[in-house]
């Protein structure tokens, strides 16, 4: 026959500890680290991808028979700019990686309220 719910149901709120449970916290903790090191593997890229153009723009400016530059400071910039998101994105990624791991374990708050204020976050925790 069909279940009919009885007073001995578990009620709306209660939680009951099953393996479905254990195991959806694991599958999201276990996605959050493959977030990190994907992140971890994005970052060295990008920063070895800015020392990389750096250099070769730099060389190719020194090419005997070239013409001369229309903004000479551009391959030191645009390598600067590339370390510096490979950089911004590994402090990014430590951050999120954080709050999501403090927020399965219950002691911070959710991960949607955080992205707002990530710039915040990130000052506060550079000045301590």
């Amino acid at each position: 026959m069909t279940d009919s719910p009885t007073a001995t149901s578990a009620g709306r709120f209660e939680v009951r500890a099953t393996a479905d449970i254990h195991f959806g916290w694991i599958r999201t903790r276990l996605s959050v680290e493959r977030t990190m090191m994907s992140w971890q593997r994005t970052a060295p890229a990008l920063i070895g991808f800015g020392f990389a153009i750096a250099q070769y723009l730099e060389h190719l400016q020194q090419v005997p028979g070239s013409r001369s530059a229309y903004f000479p400071e551009a391959p030191q910039l645009l390598g600067l700019a590339l370390i510096s998101c490979g950089i911004l994105a590994l402090v990014i990624s430590l951050c999120r990686y954080l709050s999501a791991r403090g927020f399965a374990r219950g002691d911070q708050v959710p991960i949607a309220a955080i992205s707002a204020s990530t710039p915040k976050i990130l000052i506060i925790r550079l000045r301590l």
